[in-house]
This record gives structure tokens, C-alpha cells and sequence, in this order.
């Protein structure tokens, strides 16, 4: 049946009418939202998607303001040309249909890595599975409700976002009379419904969400969209919410107790299992004094590729692997299952994980298409600002790596390593959300590069999302493609270490960088900027008018005199001597990559060979061993790697 959630029993004709009607009173609609200075770039007349935001508003009898801010925290107003997100939202509204999203093994089981990566004891490699479609949440099957509310054909409310701005406007007018609240012209009487349309099942997560919109209703937005339209939200700085009603909302509470969270998000702690089982083994994480007995270097962002209810199944068994914590796509909500102190197996590199914290983001790399929600955005920039300043962890993307860029601790592992959260996660914008956008910092001469493409415009070609081989949905990315030459037509890079040919594949991180990762300039021609990359001299178009990368200086490595090269690590392991009696040593190996005389690479930090020695149960044989040895971080490829300080010289990029 058509109609609205204002009047169910409406003729079929009568909606059409309204729309009609909407769209003369739009111009009325469009001046508070307009009434204040337009900022640079502003257009005279709104496009079609502001004009939908109006029309949808008058139909549904919700304030426009109330439907932008909304779906800002959702999509930020792009439509993604009809592609679903990574939990299978779409539209502007993130309207919800995750049958389209279900992948069929979370990423830590799906390949040879052991998530531990420790070489000490043997690997642990469950066999698990994602939940089936029967066990969705109604969080994450909202577009079906809204072609109930609307009427309107579910295909529609996926490819056309005038309708699915429509679905959003029911849900939302939906939500605020099932709280039994007036369809109010004032936003203030609408955070009961903002916080009920978040699809939380509480209220610390309802609330986080629903003063994340206000804060965007206060602040306002503008901003050209994915489609290149412009959008508008004029500030609203006095306006405040009637919080009261999310106790009328019927959500249950969940308690924040043995969180390390920000008072900034919603967190709850679901704790995975440190338990012994089976002949003298144990999971799901290592007990340890962080950062008394040694420091937190890193945060690693990951994505879960599975839901999150399978994925919290899985965290929760001790013969899996585990991650510090998860946070919800729909939503923001995080849940924490290892304290800061301990150590989690999440990152394929015993040193890493020693040194890091794990965040793990409901989503999937490509299927097949991948974005992910502002809402999960703003709640992980929050988390992690926390972590770093708790722990002193720099916001660069030498600290703040993602699972991509972890490195394979021995040669046989490079190739195993995982390719999350991949060429979609867009991290200029969740380093603005950091406060610490990416920027230029130095002239031509300065002798590094900082990685920056346009997201949006941005979209280089990848395969095998849906099918191996064939080309990916267009899609903006944060990753710029790799050429042995200073021409599209010449060889990609290869990766010695993966023993492949290179190719386009999503997953295949050979020939590709990455937004905000900082290279040593080799050489210039025309458009092009040479870099040095994995040992090579490689290639990437770096056009004036369109850049991809802006100058940067800082401190690079490059071997000692006298040396035609050096060996490159993935892991800062101590010297055989510093071992005590007890501890095995561990073998110091080189992977199969060098750093040839003549080639510079950004430094990240110089560190201590260090040691977590943890592979029995009971934690009274645990040790740190830290040697005198000292390592340079260095960005040599995709991923970041270790070089001996004994080895190299540190010099001023610029010099």
C-alpha cells in the first residue's frame, strides 16, 4: 500500500500530490536552512538533493534541519551511486538491508596468518563462520520498514536518493509517534527519534548518537557530495534538545563499567576469555603490565569482515583470536575486550600486537562496494584520540597504521598478511576527525611527500570485490596506484616479498599507497613524482591541477657509508645476548627486501629491540627483554618496516 507514516490510510494518488506540494513550499522550507551567510562555494538555488531533503521534510512532517543532520551522521550526504555500505546501508539516509553485505568468514580466519604472530608457540587458526540471515538485527534491515512506511519499491530505496531521503523522513516521523511525541517544526522535540532512529538497543549508545546530530545541527555543514552536488545546513548554535525523552524510549541500559572509553562515546566491556583449554594451550589474549612493563607504540585499525553480533561471538571464544576493541557500524557503539594493559592477537606480528592496541570496525573490505558510516567514524577518532594521549602515541600514520600496513615478522608470513581496512577506509577524513589533518609542510625541496588525494575524486580501478578479475563499482579511495615508469601504461611495482605478479585486485597492496603515508621523493617528470618504495624507484601521476601528494620534510634513512646495502626487518627484536637464562632467543631475520645505497626512507620512530616473552598460561615466566640494539621505523612500502640504526645514518630529508 502507498502512503506515509503520517496517515497510512492516504489514497495512492494523494502522495504524489503532496510530493508536488512539497516542492512549492520548498522555498520556505529552504530559508531558515539558507538564512544564514552562505560560505564560499554556496549555490543561489538548491540542487536536487537539497530540494529532496525539502520535499521529504514537508511530506513527513519532520524539520528539515532534523533529516540533514541525520543523515550527515550517516552518509555525510553522499549517495554512493547506489553501492551499500560495509553493513549494507544505503542511500544518503544509510537505510539498511545487510543481506547484501554478509561475507562468509571473518578476516582472521579466512588465510594462513596467525593473528598472534609468535613463532614461540604454534599458530592458532579457527575455523569459524558469520551468523545467518535469520539472526539480523532490525537495526540492520531498516529499508524493508521503510518500504513498508513509504510504499515505495525497496530497489527504489536503494538507486534513487530522493526516495531513500523519503524512507528516512518515514522512519524518523515513524519513530517520533511511536514515542508518543507531536510532529513538531522544532527540532529541540526531536532527540527521542534521532536517538530511536540510530537503531541502538540503549541509551548511552541512542544518546551518543543523537548529540553527535544536535552537535551537527548546532555547528552546521555544507559540502559538496559525492554526486557534486552542494548541500547546506545552516548553523543553529542555541538550539537544545529536549534529552528528557530518551527515558521515554524504552531502551535498556547498559552499564560502562570496565571500559577504557572516552566519556565521549558509548562503551560497554564484553570481555574475551583469557582461558586454558586443551593440552597446555590457552587464548584468547596474553596478560601483561602495559605500558609499566613496555610502552603502546601503535593503534591498528582493522575491519571485522562479519556483523557484529557473529563477531562478538567470536571475540568471546577462547580458541579464537582477539582484538582490544569492536565498534558498530549503525551506530558508533564500542565494546572493549581486552584492557590497554594486556596483550591481544590481532595484528599477525607478535611485535606489533605487544606494542598496540586493536580496533576492530564492523565492515567488510568490498562487497562491493565499501563505505563506512560517519557515525563510526567520529565514535573510533574519539577513541583513538583518547588512546593516544593516555599512552603518548603520535597521530601520524606511522602510529596509526591499519591492518594493511602491519608488516609479515618472517619472509614465509609477508605474503599472508592481511589487506584491511583497505583502499576504501578514508583516512584524510578520519584524521581531520583527529585533529590532525594531513597538510603541506614544506617546499619542493623538501625532499618527502605526504600521500593526499582527493578522496572523492580520487578512484583508481580495482577487481575482484564481487568476482576475481572484474572491475570493482567506482569508488572514491584513499590510495594512489604505483608505476615503474612515469607512464599509466608501464609496469606496476612488484612486491619481491609476495612472489606474485602485481595486478588491480582490491586485495593486492603491491603498487599502492596510501593516504598519509610520508615517501622519500627519488625523482620528478612533468605530472609525475617518483618516490622509494619497496627498494625501487617508483612512479605515481602527481598533477599540479589535481594533485595526489603535497611536500612534506622530516628525517629519513639511508645505509652508512660504505654499504651497498642494508637489511630491512619486520620486527625490532633484541640482540641474542640480552636474552636471560629461560628465554629462548629469538633469530633476528631479515625479510627478503634491502635498502640500497643512494635510497632514503621516512623515519617514524627509533626504537629499542624489544621482546614480550609470553607462551605458557600461567604469566609467572613472562618477560620483556629489551636489548641495547636500537631500530628506525621506516615507511618502505605499503606496510611499515624495521632497519638496524647500527646499519643507516639519519639525515634531514631536505639535505
Amino acid at each position: 500500500m502507498r502512503g506515509s507514516a503520517t496517515d497510512p490510510n492516504r489514497a495512492p494518488g494523494h502522495r504524489r500530490a503532496r510530493r508536488a506540494a512539497g516542492a512549492v513550499a520548498s522555498a520556505a522550507l529552504l530559508l531558515p536552512l539558507l538564512g544564514a551567510a552562505p560560505s564560499a562555494g554556496a549555490t543561489d538555488s538548491p540542487g536536487p538533493l537539497q530540494q529532496a531533503f525539502a520535499t521529504a521534510a514537508a511530506e513527513y512532517h519532520v524539520p528539515q534541519s532534523v533529516l540533514l543532520g541525520v543523515s550527515y551522521l550517516q552518509s555525510r550526504w553522499d549517495t554512493h551511486d547506489g553501492a551499500p555500505s560495509v553493513t549494507g546501508g544505503y542511500g544518503p539516509m544509510h537505510l539498511t538491508d545487510a543481506r547484501t553485505a554478509l561475507a562468509r568468514a571473518p578476516h582472521h580466519s579466512e588465510g594462513t596468518e596467525d593473528a598472534r604472530g609468535d613463532s614461540a608457540r604454534p599458530a592458532l587458526l579457527p575455523d569459524t563462520k558469520v551468523p545467518e540471515n535469520t539472526e539480523l538485527p532490525a537495526r540492520l534491515k531498516t529499508l524493508p520498514k521503510a518500504a513498508e512506511l513509504t510504499g515505495l519499491s525497496a530497489e527504489e530505496l536503494r538507486t534513487d536518493p530522493a526516495a531513500n531521503v523519503a524512507g528516512g523522513a518515514a522512519l524518523l516521523a515513524a519513530a517520533q509517534q511511536d514515542l508518543g511525541e507531536p510532529l513538531s517544526d522544532d527540532p529541540a522535540d526531536w532527540y527521542g527519534a534521532v536517538a530511536r532512529f540510530s537503531g541502538a538497543d540503549d541509551t548511552a549508545t541512542a544518546a551518543a548518537y543523537a548529540n553527535d546530530v544536535y552537535d551537527v545541527l548546532r555547528g552546521g555543514e555544507e559540502r559538496t557530495t559525492d554526486a557534486g552536488q552542494q548541500v547546506a545546513l545552516a548553523a543553529q548554535p542555541e538550539l537544545t534538545p529536549d534529552t528528557a525523552q530518551l527515558g521515554r524510549t524504552g531502551l535498556r541500559t547498559a552499564s560502562a563499567d570496565g571500559t577504557e572509553c572516552p566519556k565521549s562515546v558509548s562503551c560497554e566491556w564484553i570481555p574475551a576469555p583469557y582461558e586454558e583449554f586443551g593440552d597446555n594451550d590457552y587464548g584468547n589474549h596474553d596478560l601483561g603490565d602495559r605500558p609499566a612493563s613496555q610502552s603502546i607504540k601503535y593503534i591498528v585499525i582493522h575491519d571485522t569482515e562479519g556483523t557484529w553480533d557473529g563477531v562478538l561471538n567470536l571475540v568471546q571464544d577462547p580458541t579464537y583470536v582477539s582484538w582490544n576493541y569492536t565498534l558498530r557500524s549503525t551506530d558508533g557503539h564500542i565494546a572493549q575486550h581486552v584492557k590497554a594493559k594486556d596483550v591481544a592477537w590481532h595484528a599477525g606480528n607478535w611485535y606489533v600486537n605487544a606494542k598496540s592496541v586493536g580496533l576492530e570496525h564492523e565492515g567488510f573490505l568490498a562487497s562491493p562496494d565499501a563505505w563506512y558510516t560517519e557515525a563510526m567514524y567520529r565514535s573510533s577518532a574519539r577513541l583513538v584520540k583518547y588512546l593516544a594521549k593516555k599512552y603518548d602515541i603520535p597521530l601520524d600514520r606511522q602510529h596509526i597504521l591499519g591492518h594493511d600496513n602491519v608488516p609479515g615478522p618472517t619472509t614465509g608470513t609477508v605474503p599472508g598478511m592481511h589487506t584491511d581496512p583497505g583502499p576504501y577506509w578514508d583516512w584524510r577524513h578520519y584524521f581531520e576527525l583527529l585533529d590532525h589533518p594531513f597538510k603541506r609542510t614544506a617546499g619542493k625541496s623538501g625532499g618527502l611527500v605526504t600521500i593526499l588525494p582527493d578522496y572523492a575524486a580520487n578512484q583508481p580501478v580495482y577487481t575482484g570485490c564481487v568476482t576475481s578479475g572484474e572491475p570493482c563499482a567506482a569508488h572514491g579511495s584513499g590510495e594512489v596506484r604505483l608505476y615503474s615508469d612515469h607512464d599509466e601504461s608501464s609496469a606496476l611495482i612488484k612486491d619481491i616479498g609476495l612472489g606474485t605478479t602485481p595486478t588491480t585486485g582490491v586485495n593486492d597492496l603491491s603498487s599502492r599507497v596510501s593516504t598519509g603515508q610520508q615517501y622519500a621523493v627519488a625523482d620528478r617528470w612533468g605530472d609525475w613524482t617518483a618516490i622509494w618504495y619497496l627498494g625501487q624507484k617508483a612512479w605515481f601521476k602527481n598533477p599540479k591541477k589535481q594533485p595526489t601528494a603535497v611536500n612534506a620534510a622530516g628525517f629519513v634513512i639511508t645505509p652508512k657509508d660504505g654499504l651497498d646495502s642494508v637489511p630491512v626487518y619486520g620486527r625490532a627484536y633484541p640482540e641474542k645476548e640480552a636474552y636471560p637464562t629461560g628465554v629462548p632467543a629469538q633469530t633476528v631475520s631479515p625479510l627478503p627486501y634491502k635498502v640500497l645505497a643512494g635510497q632514503r626512507y621516512a623515519v617514524g620512530d627509533e626504537v629499542p629491540g624489544e621482546y614480550y616473552y609470553a607462551v605458557t598460561f600461567t604469566t609467572d615466566s613472562h618477560k620483556v627483554v629489551v636489548g641495547t640494539d636500537l631500530y628506525y621505523e621506516i615507511q618502505y612500502g605499503h606496510r611499515v618496516e624495521f632497519v638496524r640504526a647500527a646499519d643507516v645514518q639519519l639525515v634531514p630529508s631536505a639535505a
